[in-house]
């Protein structure tokens, strides 16, 4: 009976170790008083290196709302950034690692991405789309067949073009590239016949090229891609304190300051991107 009962000891024992650690994200920040934030330094109008130690864009916008916000949760008002730069594989490895605690950029959520790391709140909604040379003879997907395209190596744009493409059986080559850059020179060059990616970041680019008019940005929607900011899976008390910061500002003028300073451009919010901000305000 005895041993039985020991054994039971061991078995309920080695159960409760198997039960994963709730994740303190929150604890770690206040402990270091830092925060490690991921971020693209080539994504404008949504991050990119800015001319001091700060990135600048949209979502750094946003993100510095947020972090404001981890401050007060941790009683940290002045609380230190680590900003670390990296592609949008890099950035998730980061957060997934426990490197970074808050990445902060265009990243679309996804189903396998979920699987590594959380996200909070939807912050944008865009399409994805291809920018050609103007002359080219390219008008839409449908015209790609046999031609070069060059797209961000990890991205959704290059899993969702690629399948698209496979699904209407067009023989098309995916050129991965690893930075934005890249797309750019190689369309200039001739080397790629477009440069697939999200539309709003391919008329920033288009706009800080040396020559903008040598660029046409394609009609047609190649894919629907909604932004978040990925965070540590598993933790719910840090997810709330993002998405109470993100409500805050989607309630306030702040959002539409924001967005006039980097895509007033562009216009106002379209329709879904305003249902999107209303929608993904969490009232109190």
């Amino acid at each position: 009976m005895k041993r039985m009962l020991f054994a039971l000891v061991i078995i309920a024992l080695g159960i409760q170790g198997a039960v994963a650690q709730p994740v303190d994200t929150l604890g770690r920040i206040k402990a270091a008083h830092v925060v490690n934030v991921a971020y693209s330094p080539d994504s404008l109008p949504f991050s990119l290196a800015g001319t001091g130690s700060e990135p600048a864009g949209y979502t750094i916008d946003l993100c510095k709302r947020v972090i404001a916000q981890i401050g007060r949760a941790v009683g940290d008002p002045g609380l230190k950034v680590n900003w670390i730069a990296g592609s949008v594989g890099e950035r998730l490895e980061m957060i997934a690692s426990g490197r970074a605690q808050l990445e902060c950029a265009n990243t679309t959520p996804t189903q396998s991405r979920l699987a590594k790391v959380d996200f909070s709140n939807l912050i944008f909604v865009d399409a994805g789309g291809l920018l050609v040379k103007a002359g080219s003879p390219i008008n839409s997907t449908s015209d790609l067949s046999g031609k070069r395209i060059a797209v961000l190596k990890g991205t959704t744009s290059e899993t969702r073009l690629g399948e698209s493409l496979r699904r209407r059986l067009i023989d098309a080559k995916l050129v991965p590239i690893e930075n934005a850059a890249d797309g750019i020179a190689m369309l200039e060059a001739g080397t790629a016949d477009a440069y697939a990616g999200d539309k709003v970041k391919l008329v920033g680019l288009m706009a800080t090229a040396k020559d903008p008019s040598a660029f046409a940005l394609l009609a047609e929607d190649v894919s629907f891609e909604p932004y978040a900011l990925a965070l540590p899976r598993g933790d719910s008390a840090l997810r709330l304190e993002v998405n109470k910061a993100l409500t805050q500002v989607y309630t306030s003028p702040d959002i539409e300051m924001i967005f006039t300073q980097w895509m007033g451009k562009l216009g106002r919010p379209s329709p879904v991107l305003a249902m999107m901000y209303l929608l993904n305000s969490i009232p109190e």
